[in-house]
This record gives C-alpha cells, structure tokens and sequence, in this order.
C-alpha cells in the first residue's frame, strides 16, 4: 500500500511539473503559437456615461472583459447589469483613491481615517495612499468591497486595481494575491507592468496557482498626443503570443463626463470617447480577425484554471 500511495504522489508530482512547463495557451487548451487577448475597459461604475458606452463595447464591439468600481456612485447600475447579463465577463476594479478634482468618493468599510483626506474621500493619488493607509486598512476595504458586490448579485470573474493602488507596495500586493485565491478568481498580475508595480519582486509572492498575463498594454498621455488608434492598431498588428490584455477607459464625451474629469489632463471625456470609438469599429474588428488574435475572457481563465 506505501509503494502504491508513493508511487501515485511521484506521479502527480511528474504531472504537476509537465503543466507547470506547459505555456499559458496551451494550459487554457490553445496551440503553443495563440496570440491570446483580453480587451479590457477599467472604471464602470464611476457615472452613467462609462456604464453605457462600457456595456455597448462589451455587447456590439471587440471589448471581451471589464471591471467595476465599487465606491462609485454608478456602481449599482452596473450591478443590475451583472445580474441581467450573467455571461458578461465584470470583475472588480478595487480601489483605493479618487483622482478627479469636484467628483469623489470614498472608502465602503468604515472607521477608515487613515484612507481619506480631510474631507472623508479617498486621497487623489497613491502616494498619500502608501503613506498613511495600513496594510489592515487597506485588507479590510477591499474585502468590504468584494462583499459588497457579492450582496449586490455580483459574481465576479476577476480582480485588478484602479491606478494601481493595490499593487503600490509588497504588503498591499500580497494582500490582493491573497484575496484573489480566497475567493477562486483570477487577479491581473504581471512581472513587466512598471507602471503599476513600485519596487515589487512579484515572484516572491506568487505561486503555481496564480495566473500571470505575459504583457499589459495601456496607452499613455503620449500615445494618445500622437493618435489613440494609430497607438491600438500598432498594438494589434504587434502581438506576440502568450496572454496579454489591452486596458482601455470607454464612454461618451458628453457634459456629464466632460464634468466629471475638468481640469485632469490625461484620460478625459475626449480620451473615452477616442478608446470607445476604436474598440466599438469595423477596422478593430478586422485587425484582430486578420493577425488571428483570439479573444478571450477572464471568466474562461477562472473556469478553466483557478480551482
């Protein structure tokens, strides 16, 4: 019987390094050379403009994933639309800070003077997150927040952070790892995002467990100088194999977003607008169908590898 019992643990230990050797492609069953893509739109829920534009990019355009705010005062619209839609892929876009100058929000937990500045809203950028917030303060309002969408019906695919916050020191990141094994979904984890990781060796926190996408893209203030679809066609007609993801911010550049992001000089209504109107076009669509870019979603990545 211990020959028996030794025998079956050396195989599964065989095993477990063949799936451990085999590419992310070919773990989620797709040849070794698949350019597989995730078309992301961030920050649902932060007003009725990035709802609607987001939810019609994810029905009618190339968008195959996105991910809500839960502080936000348009997270319950989203909410309902989960629940009307359970095949869309929403996860949670955890957040810690609030960037805009006259629209604001703040913590869902409680008792959290650490997180907010003198006016009760999260702070406006990360450092003053870093500086102040513990990491038990930290723990305590994303879990808030995931529960908070759990009431709500919510059931997400996936977890990842708005401007980064969570991934801003080693404490907050492993607290994020740890969250996202606790409740069996995936979270947006990179080694090469340097504009989301301050100074973070993600391999000492990681495990065989947690999923890695090989490449984030986002466009920054100087793509979108030079023209926001020249920026994603280049990235389209450039994709490697591997997993990647694509970040985008979808919504109307009407009065109600042209309010909420006065003064802000990156990611505006116009910027939306832009990101909305390549991602929702005939040519996004043919690029990817002519460099044989296979979309997928998040939700594919948890049923298939997150146990």
């Amino acid at each position: 019987m211990k020959k028996i019992i030794a025998t079956a643990l050396s195989f599964l230990a065989v095993m477990q390094v063949v799936a451990q050797q085999k590419s992310i492609q070919e773990r989620l069953g797709y040849p070794k050379e698949t350019k597989l893509l995730i078309i992301h739109a961030d920050d649902l829920g932060v007003s009725h403009s990035e709802n609607t534009a987001s939810f019609y990019a994810l029905e009618k355009g190339s968008v195959t994933s996105a991910s809500m705010m839960v502080p936000c005062p348009w997270f319950l619209e989203v909410a309902a639309y989960a629940k009307s839609h359970p095949l869309a892929d929403l996860g949670l876009h955890l957040t810690l800070t609030s960037e805009w100058k006259l629209y604001k929000w703040g913590p869902v937990s409680t008792n959290q003077n650490h997180m907010v500045d003198d006016r009760g809203f999260f702070n406006d950028n990360v450092e003053a997150l870093v500086k102040n917030a513990s990491p038990a303060d930290v723990e305590k309002e994303l879990r808030s927040q995931i529960e908070l969408a759990l009431k709500a019906g919510v059931k997400p695919t996936h977890f990842d952070a708005h401007m980064g916050c969570v991934f801003s020191t080693a404490d907050y990141l492993q607290i994020l790892i740890k969250l996202g094994r606790e409740y069996k979904v995936p979270v947006l984890l990179n080694r090469e995002a340097e504009q989301y990781v301050f100074h973070v060796d993600i391999d000492k926190y990681i495990t065989d467990q947690d999923i890695l996408v090989d490449k984030i893209v986002m466009a920054s203030p100087e793509d979108f100088k030079k023209g926001i679809a020249d920026f994603y066609s280049n990235t389209l007609q450039t994709l490697q194999p591997g997993l990647n993801c694509l970040l985008l911010h979808a919504a109307y550049d009407n009065d109600e977003m042209k309010a909420i992001t006065v003064e802000h000089p990156d990611y505006g209504a116009a910027w939306r607008q832009a990101d909305f109107n390549f991602f929702t076009s005939d040519a996004c669509k043919k690029l990817i169908a002519d460099k044989n870019i296979k979309l997928i979603t998040w939700k594919e990545i948890k049923d298939k590898l997150v146990h």
